[in-house]
């Protein structure tokens, strides 16, 4: 089997101190945690950022500033969401773009959050495509439902995105696909040949489904955006603990964990500059 490629998804736009209070919350604690992922066997960072009262945002000279830290301490591969919050902007939202990831997520569908409605109509879509596609950034297809495949090979027989395709399968949203081990065999089977992909599950899901797709050859993301805790009732001490916890389990399952040099490789990126 291929190396692991294990992200780290340490922020997100929902999770507080008082839930978690080990988040990192300002760009420093953020590039922190980056390289301690890093040292633990993550190759790939998944970025958000939060402003000086720890509030979601999409401000780009945050990411900027968080993506240009990571670099100047390790070759983690760096993705930034163009998710951001449910209540934002689509031009709010591409802010985090403008410092050149070499990564960002693309969702191609609409799913209810929630409490609230994560919209993402095609004319968006593909206007998001455009853009990642102008500046030269891979996207990883976000799937909280099944149609969201056929929506991103839509986009693909338009030439907005191109093989290889990367997907992460986000399992557990209220609203979206549940954890169900049978849906996540299914996406898997539906993808085109050649594509990669990873699990995301929410919760208590998050170790379950990652175990299940390091037996089936496929990527782990793991954090905080998605799980807080260690086990039921303990939070977890940190993102980097999480994801040391899932290469020791891929160590065990003779699955080697990919260096951010080998998951280039895998994606077909290019080194940054």
């Amino acid at each position: 089997m291929q190396p692991v490629m294990i992200t780290a998804a340490m922020v997100g736009a929902e999770v507080t101190k008082e839930q978690q209070p080990h988040l990192p919350i300002t760009p420093l604690q953020i590039i922190e945690a980056a390289v301690e992922c890093y040292q633990a066997g993550a190759s790939i960072i998944h970025i958000h950022v939060r402003d000086a009262e720890g509030n979601a945002t999409q401000d780009a000279a945050l990411f900027r500033e968080v993506v240009e830290g990571i670099r100047a301490r390790c070759d983690v591969i760096t993705q930034v969401s163009t998710g951001g919050a449910v209540w934002m902007s689509a031009e709010e939202r591409l802010q985090s773009i403008e410092c050149r990831p070499d990564m960002a997520t693309l969702t191609t569908g609409t799913v209810n959050f929630g409490d609230g409605v994560f919209m993402n109509n095609w004319q968006l879509v593909e206007t998001f495509a455009r853009r990642l596609r102008e500046y030269g950034i891979v996207p990883e297809i976000e799937v909280f439902d099944v149609g969201m495949i056929d929506e991103a090979l839509r986009l693909r027989s338009m030439g907005l995105i191109t093989d290889p395709l990367h997907f992460d399968f986000v399992m557990g949203v209220p609203g979206g696909i549940g954890p169900n081990p049978a849906h996540l065999v299914h996406m898997v089977h539906s993808l085109p040949m050649g594509s990669t992909w990873s699990v995301a599950g929410i919760g208590r899901h998050q170790l379950t489904l990652g175990v299940i797709a390091l037996a089936m050859g496929g990527n782990v993301r793991v954090g905080f955006e998605d799980n807080i805790y260690y086990r039921k009732g303990q939070l977890a001490q940190s993102n980097a603990e999480l994801v040391a916890r899932i290469a020791r389990i891929a160590h065990e399952l003779d699955r080697p964990v990919a260096t951010p040099a080998q998951a280039r490789e895998i994606l077909q990126l290019e080194r940054h500059k």
